[in-house]
């Protein structure tokens, strides 16, 4: 698996697995594809992965992650973004077609 989570990203999931989970818990991830970024993601704390998820241990981070999420993955840089109007996960897919190209960088939110 060939993605990028950046120093500011890993913080931020290991925050939200510290307040929001148990020494087990991962971070569940599941993209589709949409956006402006060309990805469109889903985020949760989990106890356990859910059937079909592969557990991946990334920078000392569990990520379980469904099978189309870990293709949608491939080159995309998770990072995350906090500013006064809005803040959380941003994917930078280099694969993907700008069709928002003035509107401002996508922000995932954590639900």
């Amino acid at each position: 698996m060939t993605f990028t989570i950046t120093p500011a990203a890993e913080r931020f999931i290991r925050f939200m697995l510290r307040a929001d989970g148990g020494p087990e818990a991962g971070f569940r991830l599941v993209l589709s594809p949409g956006g402006c970024s060309g990805l469109s993601a889903d985020m949760s704390v989990r106890a356990a992965p859910e059937p079909g998820d592969a557990v991946v241990e990334c920078y000392g981070l569990r990520l379980f992650l469904p099978t189309e999420s870990r293709l949608l993955l491939t080159g995309v840089t998770i990072d995350f973004a906090d500013g006064t109007a809005q803040s959380g996960l941003v994917f930078r897919d280099p694969k993907a077609a700008t069709s928002c190209a003035t509107a401002p960088t996508p922000i995932v939110r954590l639900q």
